[in-house]
């Protein structure tokens, strides 16, 4: 799909946020808990010097995203849902830096909630988890991008994951068979919210086991699926249970921060629990490589996306 090309590398983040496409929430594309000047352009804000922690930021693929978006706003699609009412955000104004960018794919087509890292500190979404959505929407997967308070983030992707299933016909989602993902803070969001003890705790709500969806059980109106796979990268989240779902991980070997030899152990733990799982360590990588372009892990998000296709292949 070819985007129009709105915006380039010497946009600044105030002509993004002020680009009436993207009223409302246009603030939200980039870390609302990281001094952003204004006056900085799209290459500016693409550096490791902004997005702490991580690694193999392209500012063309910041372009690529914000004109993706705002290509599907122009031609009507609603590219943002906020996850807690008007009147919740009133009582509470914290509230305001939550919600959901939504990437379509097919209509009916399964879907994927994107979780960006930033050490629980800020969150990364334009490096960590938009390329990832992306990716995964040109395949036909309908994606979600989560912009979650840091402080809360797993409550924020609980409240998500319920608001999706609960309006699957109006966004034209099935609520059966998504994943979850998620890189190093995120990739913890994942993991817990794809644990089905925790997604109950969470939620609330009754939680259909990922082995019973496979098998062609459906939700019933107050109980919600647990995620079919959990794809996540570089982070040193260790805790296993017999109620997580399936998981693909992949990490590079010079990852300062999550060691890759914690992350296959944790793998093979729930493996002896029969619990799918697939590995995949990159060379000479370094922490929060994201998609991965030009790299040893170019191509990782289709290894991903057919490891969740075999586990919602009904038995």
């Amino acid at each position: 799909m070819k985007t129009t090309e709105r915006f380039t590398e010497n946009s600044t983040i105030e002509e993004v946020i002020r680009e009436p496409a993207f009223a409302g929430f246009g603030h939200l594309l980039f870390p609302v808990d990281l001094d952003i000047r204004p006056e900085m352009t799209l290459r500016d804000v693409s550096s490791s010097r902004v997005y702490l922690w991580y690694s193999e930021i392209h500012p063309e693929k910041t372009v690529e995203i914000v004109n993706d978006l705002y290509e599907r706003a122009v031609r009507g699609e609603q590219i943002f849902y906020p996850i807690y009412s008007e009147q919740e955000q009133r009582n509470n104004p914290d509230l305001k830096d939550t919600g959901l960018f939504y990437l379509r794919g097919r209509p009916g087509a399964r879907f994927a909630i994107m979780n960006a890292g930033g050490g629980f500190y800020y969150v990364g979404a334009m490096h960590d988890s938009f390329p990832h959505a992306l990716e995964v929407s040109r395949r036909g997967y309908n994606a979600f991008v989560m912009i979650y308070r840091p402080h809360t983030a797993w409550q924020d992707l609980a409240r998500a994951i319920c608001l999706i299933e609960d309006n699957a016909g109006a966004l034209q989602v099935n609520p059966a068979g998504y994943s979850l993902w998620g890189g190093s803070a995120g990739a913890r969001m994942a993991a817990v919210l794809g644990n089905r003890d925790y997604l109950r705790r969470l939620t609330g709500r009754e939680v259909v086991r990922w082995q019973d969806i496979r098998n062609g059980e459906k939700p019933g109106p107050r109980s919600i699926a647990q995620a079919s796979a959990v794809i996540m990268q570089y982070t040193g989240y260790d805790d296993c249970s017999p109620d997580d779902a399936p998981t693909y991980a992949c990490v590079g070997t010079d990852d300062g921060i999550a060691w890759w030899r914690g992350m296959k152990n944790r793998l093979a733990r729930l493996g002896l629990m029969h619990i799918p799982t697939e590995f995949h360590l990159y060379p000479r990588l370094h922490h929060g490589f994201g998609i991965g372009t030009g790299t040893a892990a170019e191509g990782w998000a289709d290894d991903a996306v057919q490891f969740w296709n075999r586990q919602t292949q009904q038995s």
